[in-house]
């Protein structure tokens, strides 16, 4: 499959709902050899991944469904978003787009029906039934730049994904059971986890699979200086 960068970002998307089908060993390398190829300051390339697959994923995501289930969250290892009710603007309205989208309009799943939105969640730490599970950490040591790093890396994978006809998710909500993620992965002292991503074929029979986000204009986020500016 031969994809163009520009392909690779407009089709990009964070899929919910993967088949079985199993992704070859090799595969999932050449995807990290490619990822590796990110930017990185004073290229000191801190990240690590922890693929799972068969076995080793079963028992990390029947482990992190009954953390969930029993109520063991814990604080993430970094300030990774706000409180529920401590966003501002525009991203308190951009959020709750989101979840109106995701929840209401893709999953028929109604503000006033908890359960069934705890149901979906819940599905993340079953990596959404993808074949594949990773663990993306970071070292500490070279500050908080090795999260723009890390963020790096995980961009190139997922459009190096798209080249390969698969698709990802990258998954924050992982962190929440961070000690459970390092029952299961050797994670060193000095990193931090930064979130899970699957990593699969997209099962384009549910009923996520049109679901897209929509994005700001440029107009809404660039300013183009083609001038002098008065500093005074």
């Amino acid at each position: 499959m031969s994809t163009t960068v520009e392909e690779a970002l407009l089709t990009r998307r964070s899929c919910r709902a993967f088949r079985p089908d199993p992704v070859p060993r090799a595969d999932v390398e050449r995807l990290l050899a490619l990822a590796a190829r990110s930017a990185s300051n004073s290229n000191c390339q801190p990240w690590r991944v922890h693929v799972l697959t068969g076995a080793a994923k079963r028992a990390l995501s029947a482990d992190l469904l009954g953390a969930h289930d029993e109520g063991r969250r814990s604080a993430g290892e970094f300030a990774y978003q706000p409180g529920a009710d401590e966003w501002r603007e525009p991203f308190r309205s951009r959020r709750r787009r989101f979840g109106e989208g995701l929840y209401r309009d893709a999953l028929g799943i109604e503000p006033g029906d908890p359960a069934g939105r705890l149901g979906h969640h819940r599905r993340n730490y079953d990596f959404f039934g993808a074949p594949v599970g990773m663990v993306l950490t970071v070292s500490r040591l070279p500050l908080q730049g090795a999260l723009i790093d890390a963020g790096l890396f995980l961009q190139a994978l997922m459009l190096a994904a798209r080249g390969a006809g698969l698709h990802t998710c990258a998954q924050a909500s992982l962190i929440d059971y961070h000690p459970v993620l390092r029952r299961h992965v050797d994670v060193p002292g000095d990193h931090v986890i930064v979130c899970g991503v699957a990593l699969g074929y997209a099962d384009e029979s549910h009923r996520l699979s049109g679901h897209r986000t929509t994005r700001e204009p440029v107009s809404s986020f660039a300013t183009f200086h083609d001038g002098l500016r008065d500093p005074g």
